[in-house]
């Protein structure tokens, strides 16, 4: 008789405050899918303005990152999308290059990051200080 796998879920608040941040929330992510076993864990952001990278932090690498954000989406008064801040249309952009969502294999439990990686929130958007991030673990 095959058993019936369920998808257990969570959705977490992150403050972000109101300017750009890159926010490690892999602690959380370890939190959620700790003693889950083998399985993939899921993490979605669900905003327009706001998405996950898999980086390293510590290093100035975030601070690397919210600066190559500024140079490729600069916020210029040159956007179409005009709500918010002057800029903020860059920040409705931002999910095209760095996505909503990560995808991460979890291993008796553990969450099979490489040793320098962490699990990031980057919210360019000082308009919204807290944000949603929803963690998904699909059992294997």
């Amino acid at each position: 008789m095959r058993q019936t796998l369920r998808m257990r879920t969570e959705v977490i608040t992150v403050r972000t405050g109101d300017r750009p941040v890159v926010r490690d929330i892999t602690r959380e992510a370890e939190q959620f899918a700790g003693g889950q076993g083998d399985g993939l864990l899921h993490v979605f952001v669900p905003h327009a303005t706001a998405g996950l990278a898999i980086i390293e932090t510590g290093a100035g690498s975030d601070d690397d990152l919210l600066s190559a954000i500024d140079e490729l989406l600069p916020t210029a008064d040159r956007w179409r999308h005009r709500h918010g801040s002057p800029g903020h249309g860059r920040d409705h952009v931002l999910p095209a290059w760095i996505p909503p969502y990560a995808t991460l294999p979890v291993l008796d439990g553990r969450i099979a990051l490489g040793t320098w990686q962490s699990i990031c929130l980057v919210d360019p958007n000082g308009d919204n200080p807290t944000r949603q991030v929803r963690f998904s673990f699909l059992p294997a």
